[in-house]
């Protein structure tokens, strides 16, 4: 048991910033038994998808996020696209969601020839604006695509309410937020399908993957052919039919077992990991709170009723010369600092295949010219973390 105020332990060796000329903006961290899973997976010879260790990997985020069914894909991403298929869109259906966020969010509904509508975001959580979501609404309108930026959870009251009024399927892009909560409840929980990333910069990680989350039931056999390149394969090997066959459309979505074997040993690893990085994130918010409130610089906000995983820390500089000035500043002493998403309802392909809900984005559009990301993972340490706010404060806003 450590004491209090004690860094957590790690279970890596040799991965502290402290020996490393540059903080880096993120490294990946390396589990207690990855390298044993890894080696167990090829000495047993059965390293394509749905092996015991996807199994073990699946029911350990079953049992951490409360869904009734999860299953491994090679991306987030691709676990948007099996939800964009398990809805049915059609070309011209709309998906509501927020501008600001990755662009596979809406990439995953587009090439099902659904309109992305883009929604403003919150000034003070940088989530979808659930104010906004019942004006976006139109006769084409079949869900909505909620965002849980940096992990903190978007007002999912309010926009489960407007859903349920106008019968739309409200999709989790879970991303920055396994192992946070909303009133007490799993993010992941929420809406009918949720997407979770494992890609190298997520929370756990196994280089790239993700999963979709079945909260609905009555999805499960259909997303198990989507997966399964549209057959029924996952039935065959379970003995409930004596052939498999090509019975719907799907994909290849499924991840090799030596992905699932790294994964599974990450998840067995979450609260080490967490804790780590809930260090990095305290650090940050208390050892900068001053210089940022004399700066006029924001901090996250984190509301009531919400608990985060401590995916990323960021701050809103004043404006976006100012934002670069510091990413410079903070390159001039060794450490790599980041800028986020440019909003997608400005991007080319934003306006080709999207559109933009009333009263527009603006809240998006500054957000987006003056967040900054500060280094944030596991492996940081104690030294490493008050290098990065050392040199923070060394800015001045001008």
């Amino acid at each position: 048991m450590r004491r209090a105020g004690e860094w957590p332990p790690l279970f890596a060796a040799d991965m502290s910033v402290k020996n490393l000329q540059t903080i880096p903006f993120n490294r990946p961290h390396v589990s207690q038994n990855e390298l044993d899973y890894l080696g167990e997976v090829l000495n047993g010879g059965l390293t394509s998808g749905d092996g015991p260790f996807t199994r073990r990997a699946s029911g350990l985020l079953e049992e951490m996020t409360g869904a009734g069914k999860a299953l491994l894909t090679t991306s987030c991403t691709h676990a948007l696209e099996m939800a964009a298929l398990l809805l049915d869109l059609r070309p011209g259906d709309e998906v509501i969601m927020p501008s600001f966020t990755f662009v596979s969010t809406a990439n995953a509904f587009a090439l099902r020839g659904a309109v992305p509508v883009f929604a403003d975001c919150r000034p003070d959580t940088l989530n979808l604006d659930e104010r906004l979501v019942e004006a976006a609404v139109t006769e084409r309108t079949r869900a909505v695509v909620v965002v849980h930026y940096a992990g903190v959870a978007c007002e999912m009251d309010g926009i489960g309410a407007v859903a349920r009024r106008h019968g739309l399927a409200v999709i989790e892009d879970n991303a920055h937020g396994l192992g946070g909560s909303y009133r007490g409840r799993p993010l992941g929980s929420f809406g009918a399908m949720a997407a979770q990333s494992f890609h190298a910069t997520k929370n756990v990680q196994c280089g790239e993957g993700g999963a979709l989350l079945l909260n609905d039931p009555g999805l499960v056999a259909r997303a198990e052919v989507i997966r399964e390149k549209g057959t029924n394969r996952s039935q065959f090997f379970r003995g409930q039919v004596d052939k498999y066959r090509w019975v719907d459309i799907g994909s290849s979505y499924l991840p090799s077992d030596l992905l699932a074997a790294q994964l599974t040993a990450q998840l067995e690893s979450f609260d080490v990991i967490q804790a780590r990085r809930h260090a990095v994130w305290n650090a940050y918010h208390a050892g900068l709170a001053d210089w940022a409130a004399a700066n006029e610089v924001a901090q996250p906000v984190v509301p009531d009723g919400c608990a985060h995983p401590a995916h990323l820390y960021y701050l809103l500089l004043p404006d976006l010369g100012n934002r670069q000035a510091l990413i410079a500043h903070l390159a001039e002493r060794g450490v790599q600092a980041a800028f986020h998403y440019q909003p997608l309802h400005a991007a080319p392909a934003g306006r080709r295949y999207g559109r933009v809900a009333a009263p527009g984005c603006p809240v998006t559009e500054q957000v987006a010219d003056r967040l900054v990301r500060l280094p944030l993972f596991a492996d940081l340490d104690e030294e490493g973390t008050a290098r990065v706010i050392d040199a923070v404060r060394s800015y001045e806003v001008g």
